[in-house]
């Protein structure tokens, strides 16, 4: 532990050979979090090398005061890293011209059913806008509603049942440890009675009064506490 410490100071001194020894000896902690991400359809070099990215934030951001291992740092900056480009990468992009088709085919749909009463099938759209059936599919598809995970598809006995509570939440044993890994490391930098305070807030179920009650402070101030360190949390994460 003393011996990266002193390869971090250095590297944040400028040492060029510090820094890369530092990377070069966690690289390993890259590939172990890279094949958590393995079944998303990215080649497994690209995301090291965005891993890698994560891995020298971490050398580079990482406070030696931290009373903390640098590899329970780094695995945070690397997830997020990784996490950050799906995210992005991941986006849909419709082109110009499914767009085009798109509107085409909803102005056809629009007519035929005021026409005939009915939907129009896909090969009939593709007869009346004169584009191939394949073209069609593709700008029906680009057109559907992307339904909120907040929409609300039952309502009654005053509950309210979501879409996201209805998607199947797959355990990903590995993501558990990540994350727990992030959280452990985020309490770590709380003082004391910050972290006494999201504990038994968070863990032990107990509310803002209770915890009041036990630390001898208003509810008012707990809750003042609590908001300041959950804003911090996130900003970190």
């Amino acid at each position: 532990m003393d011996r990266v410490i002193e390869l971090l100071k250095k590297a944040k001194q400028g040492d060029k050979k510090s820094r890369d020894t530092l990377i070069e000896e966690n690289i390993g902690l890259v590939w172990s979090i890279v094949r958590r991400f393995g079944q998303r359809g990215y080649d497994y070099d690209d995301l090291f090398q965005i891993g890698v990215i994560g891995l020298i934030k971490a050398v580079d951001y990482f406070n030696t005061d931290y009373d903390v291992r640098f590899s329970t740092y780094a695995v945070p900056m690397i997830t997020g890293e990784i996490r950050r480009f799906l995210r992005d990468d991941g986006m849909v992009k419709v082109s110009r011209s499914i767009k085009d088709h798109a509107a085409k085919v909803h102005k056809a749909r629009e007519k035929f059913f005021g026409e005939n009463g009915r939907e129009a099938t896909a090969q009939e759209l593709a007869a009346q806008t004169g584009l191939l059936l394949e073209e069609v599919i593709m700008a029906m598809d680009a057109g559907a509603e992307v339904d909120s995970l907040q929409k609300v598809i039952y309502q009654g006995d005053n509950n309210e049942i979501c879409l996201m509570d209805k998607i199947e939440d797959p355990v990903d044993e590995g993501e558990k440890v990540l994350n727990r890994m992030l959280v452990e490391n985020l309490l770590d930098q709380l003082k004391p009675n910050e972290r006494d305070i999201i504990i038994l807030r968070y863990y032990c179920s107990q509310t803002q009064s209770q915890i009041a009650k036990r630390l001898g402070i208003s509810q008012v101030q707990v809750s003042r506490i609590e908001k300041k360190i959950l804003a911090s949390m996130r900003e970190k994460i």
